[in-house]
Parts: structure tokens; C-alpha cells; sequence
């Protein structure tokens, strides 16, 4: 008896572009994929739900509509005379669908709190290196665009750069999904102005006020959503979580987690680790780590003996985050050492617990770097140049100025008295 062969040139219903496809049926062999199919139980915004209730899309949306931007973008740059054969399309494509398949639950709270040196960059290459072996070499193109080692630079490009498919959707998509509409950007209109001069990505002199939209869009987005105070308080609590539970399974303490999760908690991991010699394959065990894990197991850790943590899981599952304070400078040393003597005799803690409650740090964006990667204007002339030397309506030296905000989180159930 004869299996009936299975239909790869698949249509998908996306809420952002309306109707997409596949292109190549090695894209549906890997949307398959059960570490792919990871990218459906992780949220792409974390806990931006806290703020944005409508933030509760998924890196496997992103994956997809990045992707289909990128069919889009092919099909510009070979209409304007730029060569791209079937094997080059289908490798960037391959590429731009698994950029992101290295993310872990909550994406960088946890790159950050139990696995060490790493992040979601060097584990999405891993990947793309074990699908690799599975696929028989049929990755190996796409791997090294992504690398940025194919001789074609414009075609890493579209991966990864300041316009890249991957900004162009997770703008457009978090702005939808958020209601916050000043992220909106023209994504048609940037794609369609897309060209290629001296194997360099560039924008047609046409498209360049979509370019300043774009910009400001990423600037206002950053500020309003990615680093809301609340989106950074929540994430903060988070990672005082997994701190907390980590150092808690180090010294033998039973906490109750997945079997992929307790093994990452109870064991220091680095991103050497992440290797064939290592006794435990890590990196299909990490494969099994979703947002499911961290928050069935923070509801159970609301009733742990530890003072600490049963506090921290309240805060987060309740939503009851931590105080946020902002400026434009580092926060004394002296008044945070007096936040946390205060937390240690109102909660009748021990100095180093009461650490988990007070934490502090920066958050930094720009909105363009014009040394690195810029964004290249062509004239009609075919001469290109920078944008800050072409826009005349956008100051792109101010977009282009780091701005740094540092924050301190503690509590908000206790007021400081001073």
C-alpha cells in the first residue's frame, strides 16, 4: 500500500499579511520540526503581556512572517537585475526561518539567569548545525549566509543588518499586537525600494522617507514597549526567580520542575558545555524548555518553603511587580545599600536574600548606528551614501545617540522612607 504523498506548498492564515506560503518544500520539513514547533510555546514579546495585554504572539509567528518578507524581498531584487538562483533563495530562506530558533522561554531572562556565556544567537547556529546533520547537508548554504561567510554579503543582509526581514516584521507584527501604532512601519513599501549596489544592500532614493518613518518607528517602539518600565520590572522579577531557584537546586534543594528545566537549575551550564563530549545532550534537553516551564513551575514555587522565592513566584504570578525607579544616571551605591537593609529588617530576611528583592541595572537603544552595517540611500545617480548625509527632514545623529536609562526594582508592597 502506497502512502499519499503529503502537500508542502502549504497556505498559512497570518493576522499581519493576511495569506502566506511556503516557497520551498524543505521550509515545511523544517516548520515541522519539533524544535521549531518550540517556537509556538514561546512568546515573542515575554512578558509584555503585563502591559499590552494583545502581546501574546509567538516566535513561531515571527519566524513566519519574517519569512514570507523575505520571499518578497527576492522577488524585488531579481526583478531590478540582481541575480538570486533557486539555490541562494532557498538557503535565505532556510535562514531567516530559523534565525530565531535558539530563543529560550521568556527569550533573554533566561539566556541570562541559568545558562551561562551564552546566547540565543550562538544556540539558533547549534540548531541549524543538528538540523544540518539531519537534513543531510541541505542547510549548509544557509548556514554559512547566516554566518555571514558566503561571498554574497547582501544576502546576510536580509538576515541580519539594521534592515533586515527580521526588524521589518517583529516591528510591524509587535506593533499590531500591541495596539501601539507608532511602531507601524510601511514594510511593502521599504521592501519594494530594496536594491543591491556593490554587493551592498541599499534603498532606493525613493523609499528614503519610509526609512525615517522606520527609524523614529523603531526609536518610539523601543521606548514604549521593549522597554517599558513595567516590561522591565517583570523581566527583572523573573530573573531573580530563576537566580533564586538555581542557587536553591545547587545546594540540593528538591524544587519542583520538568525534567529539562530541573537539569539546567541543578547544574552549571556554560556555553562551552553545549558540545558532543558534554555527558547529557544540552541542546536537545533545551529543545524541551518552553515559557510552559517557567510559569507552571513559578505557580508551584508560590507555596515553597523558601521565603524568597515564594515570594518572588507570588509577585510575578499575581502581578504585583516590583516598584520601578528610573534616571539618567547610576543609582547611588549608598541608597541601594539602604534599600536592602531596609528589605532585610521589614521582611526579616539575611543581607544576601534580601539581594534577590533589590536589583538594579541599564537599558541602552539607539535607533541607527551609521557605523555599523548603515543604511545605504542610492541616488539617481546610482552614487549611494549614508542617510544622515541624504535625509533632510530627520536628524539622524540624534536617532543615531545612545540613550541609557538606569533603573532600580524593588518591592512595591513597601515605601522607602527615604
Amino acid at each position: 500500500m502506497t502512502s499519499t504523498p503529503i502537500n508542502k506548498q502549504k497556505i498559512i492564515n497570518d493576522p499581519v499579511y493576511g495569506f502566506i506560503g511556503l516557497p520551498f518544500e524543505i521550509l515545511f520539513d523544517l516548520f515541522e520540526h519539533p524544535y521549531f514547533q518550540r517556537l509556538r510555546r514561546i512568546r515573542q514579546l515575554g512578558l509584555t503581556h503585563y502591559v499590552y495585554p494583545g502581546a501574546n504572539h509567538t516566535r513561531f509567528q515571527h519566524a513566519l512572517g519574517a519569512t514570507y518578507l523575505m520571499s518578497l524581498a527576492i522577488e524585488i531584487i531579481r526583478s531590478k537585475g540582481h541575480e538570486i538562483n533557486d539555490e541562494e533563495a532557498e538557503a535565505v530562506s532556510i535562514a531567516i526561518l530559523l534565525h530565531d530558533i535558539g530563543h529560550g522561554p521568556f527569550s533573554h531572562a533566561l539566556e541570562h539567569s541559568i545558562i551561562e556565556g551564552t546566547n540565543h544567537e550562538n544556540l539558533s547556529l547549534l540548531f541549524m548545525n543538528r538540523l544540518n546533520e539531519l537534513f543531510k547537508g541541505r542547510l549548509d548554504l544557509a548556514i554559512s549566509i547566516f554566518q555571514n561567510k558566503y561571498h554574497k554579503n547582501f544576502l546576510h543582509q536580509l538576515v541580519s543588518s539594521q534592515l533586515d526581514m527580521d526588524r521589518l516584521d517583529y516591528l510591524r507584527r509587535d506593533s499590531y499586537f500591541t495596539g501601539v501604532t507608532e511602531g507601524v512601519v510601511g514594510s511593502d513599501r521599504i521592501i519594494k525600494m530594496l536594491n543591491v549596489k556593490d554587493d551592498q544592500l541599499v534603498i532606493d532614493i525613493k523609499g528614503i522617507y519610509s526609512i525615517e518613518k522606520f527609524l523614529v518607528a523603531r526609536r518610539l517602539m523601543y521606548w514604549q514597549v521593549y522597554f517599558h518600565k513595567t516590561v522591565i520590572s517583570s523581566e527583572n522579577l523573573l530573573v531573580q526567580i530563576l537566580r533564586r531557584a538555581k542557587y536553591l537546586s545547587e545546594k540540593g534543594e528538591v524544587l519542583f520542575a520538568s525534567p529539562a528545566l530541573s537539569y539546567f537549575l541543578k547544574n552549571k551550564i556554560k556555553a562551552k558545555n553545549f558540545d558532543q563530549h558534554h555527558p547529557v545532550d544540552l541542546l536537545e534537553l533545551y529543545s524541551r524548555l518552553d515559557d510552559n516551564d517557567i510559569m507552571v513551575s513559578a505557580k508551584v514555587w508560590m507555596s515553597h518553603p523558601d521565603k524568597v522565592l515564594s515570594m518572588l513566584c507570588t509577585m510575578m504570578i499575581n502581578r504585583k511587580l516590583f516598584r520601578i525607579e528610573l534616571k539618567t544616571k547610576a543609582f547611588e551605591a549608598e541608597r541601594v545599600q539602604k534599600i536592602r537593609d531596609y528589605l532585610v529588617l521589614y521582611y526579616k530576611l539575611s543581607a544576601e536574600d534580601a539581594r534577590y528583592l533589590v536589583t538594579e541595572g541599564s537599558s541602552s537603544n539607539y535607533a541607527y548606528n551609521s557605523l555599523d552595517d548603515n543604511i545605504k540611500i542610492m541616488l539617481k545617480t546610482g552614487e549611494c551614501k549614508d542617510i544622515s548625509e541624504v535625509s533632510d527632514m530627520l536628524n539622524v545623529t540624534v536617532l543615531s545617540r545612545t540613550i541609557k536609562k538606569h533603573f532600580l526594582c524593588y518591592p512595591k508592597e513597601i515605601e522607602i522612607p527615604f
